[in-house]
């Protein structure tokens, strides 16, 4: 408090002290009208308590005094201590029309049982009952406290009436056992808060009735507190806490009046829901009453020397950051129309301007060292998806070359080099589309397949590494015939992928088998190595693109990690997935590939190539700045017969057709003085070849490329290396 005062000469403090004398009124109000709310809260409730207590009481009483007329006429009936027999006959019809009862019976002065609506299996005596002996010693109607039948082994509350003689001695009594679930029925009916309790007990104290639970609580003793209420005034609310911990409200009654039970009417709400809401609307008014204390001091605060002396020092602080090098640094002054915000505004421009610089600067850097990178990634791949088709290329031009192979081993050989050329070129076309690998947009000619026939292909191409290595390679196979269907070179690119990341992660003179089986509706090929495993780290994230194990000595093949991620991506446009198992490091390791079975189909063959034959010979010009491309294109068209001329620029092209007048023109289009476009253009305009057939031979095989050329005026477009079956069957099919 000195403080406060010692700090008035300030006008900061001063307001606030102004605003907390203004907010004290109305917040002793609001705790007043919040003690109020409580106690009138409390009061509605115990008004609404005895209503239902009352009405409560109301209905069990009806219950009794029904009962009590019954056993009145039953004990007003002629002869009914006469004949047992057709005493039972009665009883038993009454209890028939009465199904809140359990039982009806006549008792004799000496406690038996001489007539009962239920039969017994033996004699009971019923002197030692209370209820027996004061409606005796009474001589009226006497309602009793709870009892678990003998005979009918229910809860129950005996009912007694005397049986009068003329002269008004006491001569039998009539009862009726209740039954105390029948009872309940009637305490069903009243509606209750959430939490609330519902009781009757009898003069002693047991409980005869109770919501909820009944079953569960017939005949056991209230506790002493509840039983010390029950014997204070009737209308009088208490507060008690139930065998469940929860304190309720209570509200006693009893249960008819001029003395027709001595039962004990309670009902119980808890304390908690009766004053939810006041506390409720309370919490509210306080969180009001805070938010505007808080607000108001909040305003006095800044009101003050705060709004010049502070946000001065903010942007001080600003601009010294943004000197510094922070340039994210912001004043953080709402702008307004005076000269401070104007201030603040101008330079917090000036930083975001600056920020923004610098993060283009270190963008333009990240995306340079990601092109560098990208850059290094695709040659990788290129070499990586290249390597593998190229080594038998490179066996068979070898054994060709040799000049000392067979005839069936030239014919074997050279379907080996056609075939991985088709290869490499379906790799090219994909790999060219990087994009379009990864997120396995690949294009799938799917047909049955023999597994044995895509396993031979893939041992094919990887068996060159596998003896480079000195691997001992064991394949399984089925001896019945296993079917897929799906793209033939896919799948082979796939296994060899498999085999070639075994044998490279294997060392020299291991162990790798590959096995073929069908499991199910499946096809299962496995291929497992005691190679150097993988660490749980790798397995988790194997078949991701680039990912692969630390390099070393014995890794140095291991590529950037691309081969396995187009493996899960091929395998999965099959409709087919793959894993890998390995116990760790230095252990071995186990790829399964799964792919769907083809029941009940033959496999497809794969046709040898066969060229189309031309009906005639044709003049032929063949352009190409690549010598050996032009040459060797020259001897495949010679072979057939046709008169090939060849040009290495575009304008010794148009030169030769002149004066060859070409009907076929093969055209390259990266020509080193003008491109094909341009020499296709040249051609049309020329007489001699303007209905000449013009076909591309490029390297280029985007869709925009193909778009040129027939701009241009190609007929048609064949992309490097040339399929050489279908250009015949072109060059055939000329008119």
């Amino acid at each position: 408090m000195a403080f406060l005062l010692f700090q008035l000469n300030s006008l900061r403090s001063r307001l606030v002290l102004l605003v907390m004398l203004a907010i004290a009124p109305i917040a002793i109000m609001t705790f007043i009208n919040g003690a109020r709310e409580r106690d009138h809260a409390i009061e509605v409730a115990e008004d609404n308590l005895l209503r239902l207590t009352n009405l409560a009481a109301a209905n069990e009483a009806q219950s009794i005094a029904s009962a009590r007329q019954i056993l009145r006429d039953v004990a007003s009936v002629p002869d009914l201590m006469g004949d047992d027999e057709d005493c039972n006959r009665l009883l038993a019809n009454i209890l028939r029309q009465n199904q809140d009862y359990a039982n009806l019976g006549l008792i004799q002065m000496n406690g038996d049982v001489t007539c009962n609506a239920t039969p017994s299996q033996g004699k009971v005596n019923l002197a030692d009952r209370s209820h027996f002996r004061r409606a005796v010693h009474l001589k009226r109607f006497v309602a009793g406290g709870y009892i678990f039948g003998r005979v009918i082994q229910k809860h129950t509350v005996n009912l007694t009436y005397p049986v009068m003689d003329d002269d008004q001695k006491v001569k039998a009594v009539v009862f009726a056992a209740m039954d105390l679930t029948k009872l309940d029925r009637f305490v069903a009916d009243i509606k209750l808060p959430p939490g609330s309790l519902l009781l009757t007990a009898d003069s002693e104290g047991k409980i005869i009735s109770r919501k909820p639970n009944p079953e569960q609580w017939f005949g056991k003793q209230v506790s002493e507190a509840m039983r010390l209420a029950m014997a204070a005034e009737p209308g009088k609310p208490v507060l008690l806490v139930g065998p469940d911990g929860i304190e309720r409200l209570h509200r006693f009654a009893r249960v008819g009046n001029n003395g027709l039970t001595d039962y004990t009417v309670t009902i119980g709400i808890p304390a908690d829901e009766i004053t939810a809401s006041a506390r409720h609307d309370q919490v509210l008014d306080l969180l009001a009453l805070g938010a505007t204390l808080g607000l108001a001091l909040l305003a006095a605060w800044f009101v003050g020397d705060v709004l010049v002396l502070r946000r001065v020092k903010r942007l001080a602080n600003t601009a010294n950051s943004i000197a510094s090098g922070t340039l994210e640094a912001r004043s953080g002054i709402v702008y307004g129309k005076e000269e401070i915000s104007e201030l603040a505004r101008a330079l917090d421009a000036m930083a975001a301007s600056l920020q923004e610089k610098e993060l283009q600067h270190l963008k333009a850097e990240s995306q340079l060292r990601e092109a560098d990178r990208r850059k290094d990634e695709f040659l990788a791949m290129l070499a990586h998806e290249l390597r593998n088709p190229l080594a038998p290329i490179s066996a068979g031009a070898q054994l060709l070359q040799s000049g000392h192979a067979s005839e069936a081993a030239v014919q074997r050989t050279a379907s080996i080099i056609v075939r991985q050329v088709h290869h490499m070129t379906r790799l090219v076309d994909d790999l060219l589309d990087v994009s379009r690998v990864t997120r396995g947009l690949v294009t799938l000619t799917r047909v049955p397949l023999d597994v044995a026939k895509i396993i031979a292909d893939a041992v094919e191409q990887a068996d060159p590494l596998m003896k480079a290595r000195q691997h001992r390679f064991d394949v399984v196979l089925p001896p019945s015939t296993l079917v897929v269907t799906g793209d033939h070179k896919r799948l082979v690119q796939v296994l060899v992928n498999v085999l070639n990341n075994a044998a490279k992660y294997t060392p020299s003179g291991g162990a790798i088998r590959l096995t073929a089986r069908a499991e199910g509706s499946n096809v299962k090929l496995i291929v497992s190595d005691n190679g150097i495993g993988m660490s749980p780290e790798l397995r988790s994230h194997v078949f991701e693109l680039f990912a692969q194990a630390d390099r070393n000595s014995d890794r140095s093949q291991g590529g950037l990690g691309l081969g396995l991620a187009l493996v899960k991506s091929l395998v999965e446009l099959h409709g087919g997935n793959v894993a890998v198992e390995s116990e760790g490091e230095q252990k071995g390791s186990t790829f399964t590939i799964t792919l769907p079975g083809t029941p009940r189909q033959q496999p497809t063959q794969e046709q040898p190539g066969h060229s189309a034959i031309a009906s005639r010979k044709l003049a032929v010009l063949v352009v190409d700045d690549n010598v050996d491309a032009a040459q060797t294109l020259q001897l495949l068209l010679e072979a057939g017969g046709h008169h090939v001329s060849v040009a290495h620029t575009a304008l010794q092209a148009l030169e030769l057709a002149q004066a060859t007048s070409p009907e076929l023109c093969l055209l390259d289009i990266g020509l080193p003085d003008i491109s094909g476009y341009d020499l296709a253009r040249g051609l049309r305009a020329l007489p001699h070849t303007a209905h000449a057939t013009l076909v591309a031979v490029t390297g280029y095989g985007r869709r925009e490329d193909r778009e040129q050329a027939d701009a241009a005026g190609f007929d048609h477009y064949f992309v490097k290396p040339v399929d050489v079956d279908a250009l015949l069957t072109l060059i055939a099919g000329l008119p």
